[in-house]
């Protein structure tokens, strides 16, 4: 079977410039959008020239002018979105409603990925405020999908390794303490760490898969599914030193939201939900869903203690 025709919207992004990187790797004719709004944002240009460079197609298209993303998704046979929903970036999930009018107009598309990629948010309807709002829109944006009928994929990809394993699972952090660590509660509340191009790895696989059409793609690497305790203890081991433990219960976690700003409360509702309630791990998978690890094993995942390493 041939392989999809893949545009990447948000390419230059975070996990954007990793499904580029896993499209063209797995050998998929692959677009990027180039927005004009990025402007003189040289190092997002230098990166678009970078990916021509391996093989990608760049495609002129705005979230401004409807015409130019009907014209560039007319190109592809699968659209992945992966613009920002973080709030300390920068919160445009909303904007991906421009690309739906866009992908349904065009008529083409055999799947869309919306910007998702972490916590899934048709198990959040009890999230906390302000962080709810993160999952509200990704809801908002499902629901216009869904309407429209549209062909569609989502990616939970749990945590990013990167913004937890980093700080060991402390908010603010992403250099690991040699010194000491604040836990959650006693620590023992299981989540899972994802590696970024990992992440992209998986979501790049599911776009040709009918298994995964119209599901659910939670990525959960079973060596990967650890309480902070476990990651705390991982870092003890690659530095050869136990670090002073104090632990922070989720009153004051939660009390610590007051006077800070609202990307902080956001963040902070967040890792309550994570840390605390353990909202990736307290729910199997129903039949919604598909698990990553299970249909791909051919992909060797990194693990937790590989990961770390690099701060070694």
């Amino acid at each position: 079977m041939a392989k999809s025709k893949v545009l990447i919207v948000g390419g230059t992004g975070y996990i954007g410039k990793r499904l580029v990187k896993a499209s063209l790797a797995q050998g998929h004719q692959t677009f990027v959008l180039h927005r004009p709004e990025i402007g003189v944002d040289i190092e997002k240009v230098q990166l678009l020239l970078k990916f021509k460079e391996q093989g990608a197609r760049l495609v002129s298209g705005s979230f401004n002018d409807h015409e130019s993303l009907v014209n560039a998704v007319k190109l592809v046979d699968v659209v992945i979105c992966a613009i920002s929903g973080v709030h300390i970036r920068s919160h445009q999930i909303l904007l991906q409603l421009k690309l739906v009018d866009a992908i349904k107009e065009a008529g083409n598309v055999k799947r869309f990925l919306p910007s998702e990629f972490g916590t899934d948010p048709a198990r959040m309807g009890h999230a906390l405020e302000p962080g709810r709002v993160t999952f509200d829109d990704k809801m908002v944006v499902r629901k216009a999908i869904e309407e429209a009928g549209i062909p569609f994929t989502y990616i939970s990809a749990n945590c990013f390794a990167g913004y937890f394993l980093g700080g060991l699972c402390q908010p603010g952090f992403i250099m690991p303490p040699r010194d000491s660590v604040v836990l959650f509660g006693d620590g023992n509340v299981k989540a899972i760490y994802v590696e970024e191009y990992d992440i992209a790895m998986y979501t790049i696989k599911s776009i040709d898969d009918p298994r995964t059409l119209n599901k659910t793609v939670y990525i959960r690497p079973p060596e990967n599914i650890l309480s902070q305790r476990e990651v705390v203890q991982i870092w003890e081991k690659l530095i050869g030193k136990e670090l002073q433990k104090s632990s922070i219960s989720a009153e004051q976690l939660l009390s610590s939201m007051e006077g800070q700003p609202y990307e902080q409360q956001v963040g902070i509702g967040h890792y309550y939900h994570v840390c605390f309630e353990g909202c990736l791990t307290n729910f199997e998978i129903g039949e919604e869903g598909v698990e990553a690890c299970e249909l791909y094993p051919e992909i060797k995942y990194t693990t937790v203690e590989d990961y770390m390493k690099r701060y070694v």
